[in-house]
């Protein structure tokens, strides 16, 4: 009897020290938030106070980037630390590969108990898909397989979907400490993955929320292409419409953040939380107002990749600062890897440890950024799936059909040959400050346009003709990179 009591306090002791040295750890990520529309990065109307008071007190990012211009892919990368092509996460839809190794995986070696809350969008979420969250690490979730609005449905652990009556991000957020107070009681420190399926249209708003951009209509009348939350088909409406339902859901997004922040700092845990936000791709078209950076989601240029990121941890951060250090989606498993003593998968990853830049002992990016959409035209045809596809079924219903059907499906295919087609589709990569874009073209030799990013974030004169050696290089270490990548794509990393 007595032993069992000395082992359960040795226990208890343990866990409380455990607690106390390892950081707790919430990932967010926002659908479609471009990094022009926050407060703190100068945006004339949308209000964001809560995450304007995590840039001027934590670690603000001036350039960070989603791995991918659309919210599958860069889901993907998010998750693995790989380039979403390297699994096959090609455009949104395609899911990735149950061989992939997460950072929800690494983190419950590590003793955390790790859950997922939201978008999830890298495969079906209930319980027989083998690339749903709880078969890709996490121990709990409430996730949907797509975005969702006002009143989303959600599966619960790979349930049957549920109905929750509610503003989305409050649901989630509110669910997300339900989930801290469980791992508290357990002793285990906490890992949560939270995608918000704000900003994404369809829109919708509480009301107190939209009285905020009462003004909007009338100052943007021109008709946007978006989704009918009446129909679930496409409709056209004045883009002063959109803005203000689409702003009142990022400041619901944006209250619901701080309603988790108070949490944690009323509960004594702000200070050894690591809490990070950042979006999946660059804003919609319909929302994109043309500044400060060319482009939007879906496109190769700064609008569509570069999003809001920061990070907010008191007992590293101590001091509030900002960093020009380019950063991308894919370094978030090396970094959290790093924090909790974790090795790296063996296999390529395209992140780094973000470790120096929190620590502000690194100044520069000391390797490059990829982008590339792979081309999928075709290759469904004949080619062998990489999961069954009753496995890719979806069952959480959304506003949005596709081919009158208000579930999604997923796919992903084995490619065990490479041709050179395999190596088309638009791209980029970013060394130090120079950015290359290629293009093809449907008649001649791709597009190519070289950049400096540093006297032009703008993106609005090409320096390719006159730097044809750089242009060289950065096309030689590009092509090398998706030798890298394809050869991934092809398996060959899973040891099979």
């Amino acid at each position: 009897m007595k032993t069992t009591l000395l082992l359960a306090l040795c226990l208890t002791a343990w866990c409380a020290s455990l607690q106390a040295v390892t950081p707790n750890i919430i990932l967010m990520m926002g659908d479609d938030h471009g990094w022009e529309e926050t407060g703190y990065n100068g945006h004339p109307h949308v209000k964001t106070p809560v995450l304007d008071e995590m840039a001027a007190t934590a670690l603000k990012f001036e350039r960070f980037y989603a791995a991918h211009p659309s919210c599958s892919p860069t889901r993907a990368s998010f998750l693995t630390g790989r380039h979403p092509n390297r699994m096959g996460t090609f455009t949104p839809g395609w899911s990735f590969r149950p061989e992939e190794i997460t950072s929800a995986h690494l983190l419950s070696k590590a003793g955390y108990h790790c859950a997922h809350l939201g978008k999830w969008h890298v495969g079906a979420v209930k319980k027989a898909s083998p690339v749903s969250p709880l078969s890709m690490g996490f121990q709990e979730c409430l996730s949907h397989d797509n975005f969702f609005e006002m009143n989303p449905s959600l599966s619960r652990n790979g349930g049957p979907p549920e109905v929750f009556k509610g503003e989305s991000s409050e649901i989630l957020i509110r669910e997300a400490i339900e989930v801290i107070e469980r791992a508290q009681k357990a002793g285990e420190p906490f890992f949560q993955v939270i995608w918000f399926g704000s900003p994404h249209e369809p829109y919708s708003g509480l009301p107190q929320d939209l009285a905020l951009y009462d003004d909007l209509p009338a100052k943007y009348t021109k008709q946007v292409k978006l989704t009918s939350n009446e129909t679930g088909g496409g409709t056209k409406r004045p883009q002063g419409e959109v803005l203000r339902e689409r702003y009142a859901e990022t400041t619901a997004m944006d209250r619901a953040i701080g309603t988790l922040r108070k949490h944690l700092a009323q509960n004594g845990l702000r200070e050894n939380t690591l809490l990070f936000y950042c979006g999946d791709n660059g804003t919609s078209p319909d929302a994109a107002l043309g500044f400060p950076h060319r482009g939007a989601k879906a496109t190769f240029y700064e609008g569509g990749t570069l999003v809001p990121g920061l990070i907010e941890w008191p007992a590293r951060i101590s001091k509030p600062r900002s960093t020009s250090v380019r950063a991308s989606t894919s370094d978030l498993l090396p970094t959290v890897a790093a924090i909790v003593g974790q090795p790296l998968p063996q296999r390529p990853l395209d992140g780094i440890d973000l470790s120096p830049v929190i620590d502000s002992t690194m100044t520069t990016r000391p390797t490059a950024l990829h982008f590339w959409e792979y081309q999928t035209a075709g290759k469904k045809a004949g080619a062998e799936p990489y999961i069954a596809p009753e496995l890719q079924q979806g069952t959480t219903p959304l506003v949005k059909k596709m081919g009158g059907k208000a579930t999604r499906d997923f796919t992903n295919f084995h490619h065990p040959v490479i041709t050179e087609d395999d190596y088309l589709g638009p791209r980029s990569i970013i060394e130090g400050d120079h950015k290359l874009v290629i293009h093809e073209q449907k008649n001649g030799a791709p597009k190519i346009e070289l950049f400096d990013l540093k006297a032009d974030p703008a993106e609005k004169t090409n320096l390719a003709a006159q730097q044809p050696e750089l242009v060289k290089s950065l096309q030689t270490k590009l092509r090398q990179w998706q030798d890298s990548v394809l050869k991934s794509l092809t398996g060959a990393d899973y040891g099979k």
